[in-house]
Parts: C-alpha cells; structure tokens; sequence
C-alpha cells in the first residue's frame, strides 16, 4: 500500500504545481494582449485553479467512478468555501465591491438550485443535463467578459495599483507553461484517482467520502495558494472573487464535463438515519456555506472574521463526520 500512498501524493504535487504553471502561463498571455486585471482573475485565474478538479472528476467519470466525480465537485466547494475562503476571512477580512458579486454569486446559486433540483427528484443525472451545464458556463463567460470590458472601472483600485506590467518573457516560453502545466495536471489528475481509489478500498472507507475530503482537498490546493498570495499582498476580497468563480465552475464545468462523459446517480454509499448522507448533508452544506461567505458582503460591503471562524468550524465538523460517522 506504500506505493499507491506515494503516487497518490505525487498527484497532489503535480497537481500543484501543474496548476501554478497554468496559471502563470495563462495570465502573461492575457496581460501580453493587455486584458484587464479583474478580467483575467475572474476567468482565466478561476478556469486555471478549476482545472485539477476538471480532470480528476473527467478522469473518474471515464472509469465510471461516480463516487469520485461527484464527491469532488460537491467536497471543492465545501472545501473552498469553508477551509480556504474561511482562512482569509478570519485571518484579514476586508471590504469589498459589491457590484462585482452580485453576477457570479447570483449565477452560482441557479446553477446550484438546477443541481439540487436534479438530484432531489431524478437522483441522478442524465448526459443532456451535463451538456446543459457546459451551456450554462459558455452563457457565464460571454456575459462576464462583455460586463468586465463594458466596465473596466469597476475593478478594485487596489488590484489595479497591483496588476503586473507584462513580461519581458518571450511568447514561446509562456506557451510551454501552459502546455506543461496543462500536462501535469492531467497526469497529476490520473494519479490521484487511481491511487485515491485503491486507498479508499483498502482503508474500506466509500468512494464518495474520498472524493468529499482527500481528492477535494487536493485539486482545491490551486485555490489554497492563490488565496495564500492575495493574503500576503493584502487582497482578501481578490480571493474571494476567485473562489466563488471556481465554486461555479465546479457545478457548471466540473461536474458538466463528468456527466456529459459518463452520466451517475448520486451515490448512496453512505445514509443517516435511513436517509442519504448526500441529500441530507452535503448538497445542503454547500448551500449554506455559500450563503455564509457571500450573503453578508453582498448586504454590507464587507467580509468580517466571524464569518471565517463559523466556516472553519463547519470544514472541521463536516469532515469529522464524513470519518467517523
């Protein structure tokens, strides 16, 4: 069992890594054609970050491992929001714009309701209902790239002071990280579902909750390290717009992508009280945690730490009970 162990966490650095290559890749080409800064943090940084999620879920659909599929896109979200959003917030919570939320979080929160309306009465999903979701984030793109470049003036002027010139690096080098990062991401991607498979049998422990902590964990490590540079420069609130276009892109794109190629149910490995766990507890808490992180800025401009520390309290508990119960 050492070997798959060992794999499993080479997965999680390519994945890492391969993450950090994307992104860095893909934002100096976007500053060489001179996109605005809130432009390229609301797509290209949240589609980077998304990214590790986007394979492994792709590749554990093209296995037929729904447990995995699901539990990753559902667990990032949970993860996201009450591990990684909930750290910046308790640690330097900060004001915000409120006009650059209300889109995405609005946006999240339909797609989220299609998802649970899905799951709620046909427990499952069929192949059109991913298609339909792929749409809904084409519709996502359009329309945030035409209000961004309509209204360059809404970025924060403090990720305007910040916006790096664009680099001296020649085309070709930007181009190789974004193809290598691109690849080891989806090796990393491989790896983690293998071996994340094979642990969660051996350990005797569902698919689903592997998916929900370990491999949600992992694939959400990008968006851990983002959060980390927009905490250190002093950008919280950049963090925050992150998180929630990647919150959106794991239902819209994450969880599109895995249906369209291999059509699950949602499992029911694991029940309370009669009841599956998954519609009881999970695809609840991801509303919640949501609401938590994005209702009180939106109603006072503002992120406060009790917001972080109740979330934090909630990843602990979530997790515990994913374990033990």
């Amino acid at each position: 069992m050492l070997v798959p162990i060992l794999l499993f966490i080479l997965g999680f650095a390519l994945l890492i890594k391969g993450g950090d290559w994307f992104v860095d890749g893909a934002t100096a080409i976007a500053h060489r054609f001179h996109l605005p800064e809130l432009l390229i943090g609301a797509t290209v940084v949240s589609i980077g970050t998304t990214l590790p999620e986007v394979m492994v879920s792709s590749q554990a659909a093209l296995i037929g491992n729904s447990g995995i599929s699901y539990g990753n896109a559902i667990g990032s979200i949970i993860c996201n929001t009450s591990l990684i959003a909930a750290l910046t917030v308790a640690i330097r919570p900060s004001g915000v714009n409120k006009k650059t939320l209300v889109f995405p979080v609005c946006f999240f929160f339909l797609a989220a309701a299609l998802y649970a309306a899905f799951a709620y009465l046909k427990g499952g999903f069929d192949r059109w209902m991913g298609i339909l979701f792929l749409c809904m984030f084409v519709v996502y793109m359009i329309v945030n790239v035409r209000n961004m470049k309509a209204h360059p003036d809404e970025a924060d002027p403090a990720e305007a002071d910040d916006a790096s010139p664009a680099q001296d690096s020649p085309l070709w080098k930007e181009l190789l990280l974004l193809i290598v990062g691109a690849a080891a991401i989806a090796v990393g991607a491989n790896l983690l579902v293998d071996n994340g498979t094979k642990i969660a049998q051996w350990l005797g422990v569902p698919d689903s909750v592997i998916g929900l902590t370990m491999v949600a964990l992992g694939t959400s490590l990008p968006e851990l390290v983002t959060a980390i540079t927009s905490l250190v420069k002093g950008h919280s609130a950049l963090s925050l717009g992150n998180i929630i276009g990647a919150n959106l892109f794991n239902i819209v794109l994450v969880s599109g992508a895995a249906i369209a190629i291999h059509p699950f149910a949602i499992p029911a490995e694991k029940t309370l009280a009669g009841i599956n766990s998954s519609l009881l507890i999970d695809i609840p808490l991801m509303f919640l945690v949501m609401a938590l992180l994005c209702l009180p800025p939106l109603a006072k401009g503002r992120l406060h730490r009790w917001q972080g520390i109740l979330l934090l309290t909630v990843y602990v508990a979530f997790t515990a009970y994913q374990f033990i119960v």
